[in-house]
């Protein structure tokens, strides 16, 4: 008896454990710094996570489902447990609660403070940039190229010459299978990708108003109110599914295969997303001397976060 409860107690340390990692992957993936997988390789947790997640296929999610059947109750366990289910929804679920509480506090900052968050979020790119390429080596003509075309691609859609054509329901799709895929990759931060991609602070604001919305619903409040933003991140999340049976694989599978050019690609991939926050800036000042300079001062803050929690915690290292 005294060895059930005992085991019980581990299991609950464990679920919050694993939710407490979620908090903190959740939070990096929410800012366009360190990336969340960058975080469970700090954690310890990366190896699990992916295979956790290249665990999920679209015959295990069917025979989970199919469970229901007295016939297949073996194989949905079975399933399940191929799934890691017991690690993967906490770990969702600290990650939810970090994005959320997050979105909420930069699409308020987004509209009062518009300079000092994305000021501070280009200091963070920018730093992140230089942590992650510091252990990375152009060793042949290959790397060079990789670098330069994760560079210039990232420049290019910042600048708004490689355009996506507004935010409708394709691009929201497009934006959480590449976010979300780029999530578990270390190096490479989900909410970057946004950022490049021009839906960070509409993602975020429709996500703030979902959740505002269904908890105004629980005291009696419009369901017409839920309703817009909860699309938005229903197609969100379904183009996140996609992304991690789709894109996620064949980046691990670059990864595996030609581990120090992916990775250039990556990091040239930060680097050139550097200017993309300032567009945010430019559409609500114009860029005067005092308009630059608490810029400059704003990404200097988020350098030196970045530059502190990479001495604290040892180094960054996208392998």
């Amino acid at each position: 008896m005294e060895y059930d409860r005992a085991e019980a107690v581990g299991d609950r340390l464990e679920l919050l454990r694993t939710y407490g990692y979620g908090l903190c992957m959740g939070t990096a993936d929410a800012l366009p710094g360190v990336s969340g997988g960058t975080v469970a390789l700090l954690l310890g947790f990366y190896g699990r996570l992916i295979a956790a997640v290249t665990a999920f296929t679209p015959g295990r999610a069917i025979a989970v489902l199919r469970g229901y059947r007295p016939d297949r109750r073996d194989r949905a366990r079975e399933a399940l447990l191929e799934l890691d289910l017991g690690f993967l929804l906490p770990l969702g679920v600290g990650m939810v609660t970090a994005v959320v509480l997050i979105a909420d506090l930069v699409s308020s900052l987004a509209e009062s403070h518009p300079i000092a968050i994305f000021g501070f979020f280009t200091g963070l790119i920018a730093a992140s940039a230089i942590t992650l390429g510091r252990s990375l080596e152009f060793a042949s003509p290959t790397h060079v190229a990789a670098g330069i075309a994760g560079t210039t691609l990232a420049l290019l859609v910042a600048a708004d010459v490689v355009q996506l054509p507004g935010s409708g329901p394709a691009v929201i799709l497009v934006a959480g299978a590449v976010a979300i895929s780029a999530m578990i990759l270390p190096g490479v931060s989900g909410s970057l990708i946004l950022i490049l991609l021009g839906q960070y602070v509409f993602l975020s604001s429709e996500l703030s108003a979902f959740v505002r919305a269904a908890l105004d619903l629980l005291g009696g409040g419009s369901l017409s109110a839920v309703v817009d933003p909860g699309t938005t991140v229903a197609l969100f999340v379904a183009g996140g599914l996609v992304g991690l049976v789709t894109i996620a694989r064949v980046v691990r599978a670059a990864l595996t295969r030609n581990r120090g050019v992916t990775l250039l690609f990556l990091v040239g991939l930060i680097a050139g997303s550097v200017p993309a926050p300032l567009h945010n800036i430019s559409e609500t000042h114009a860029w005067t001397a005092e308009t630059t300079a608490l810029t400059a001062a704003w990404a200097a803050v988020g350098a030196i976060a970045l530059f502190a929690l990479e001495r604290l915690v040892g180094g960054f290292d996208p392998e």
